[in-house]
């Protein structure tokens, strides 16, 4: 055991949401937490949370989309679902404490390249902000 406190953050496919909040808190908080993610139905990283993720100096790279049934039989200090559905439909929270933190898919954007981005990067703002507002006082 790390001694450090652990999160699991969970949405529906594990694919930007969830993989930008794993990253920025590893990143920017791993001397007292070790977080993870995974989805209710995983598919794939999408590559515009990775791009959004690298413009702000975090590798998520070596990320890949998991399953929460990979988590099964783990113990976390809290798990935060980052999506109405995954809080909707999760067969099972593996934590102390759930905590919901609803933001839109950005998976959903369409349109140009930049207007994409643009929304990946508003997403990744807003998940860093509410992190960086609620985790220290966990």
């Amino acid at each position: 055991m790390s001694g450090k406190r652990r999160v699991l953050f969970l949405c529906t496919h594990n694919a930007a949401r969830s993989q930008m909040a794993e990253g920025y808190v590893n990143s920017r908080y791993s001397d007292i937490w070790e977080a993870h993610s995974a989805g209710v139905k995983p598919g794939n990283l999408n590559p515009y949370a990775l791009r959004a993720m690298e413009e702000i100096g975090i590798d998520i790279s070596s990320h890949r989309s998991k399953s929460m049934s990979e988590f099964r039989g783990q113990h976390f200090d809290y798990v935060v679902t980052v999506c109405s559905d995954a809080a909707d439909n999760c067969p099972f929270f593996p934590g102390d404490t759930i905590i919901h933190m609803d933001f839109p898919d950005p998976s959903a954007a369409s349109g140009t390249e930049e207007h994409i981005m643009g929304t990946f990067r508003y997403i990744r703002d807003e998940i860093i902000a509410k992190i960086d507002l609620e985790l220290p006082n966990w």
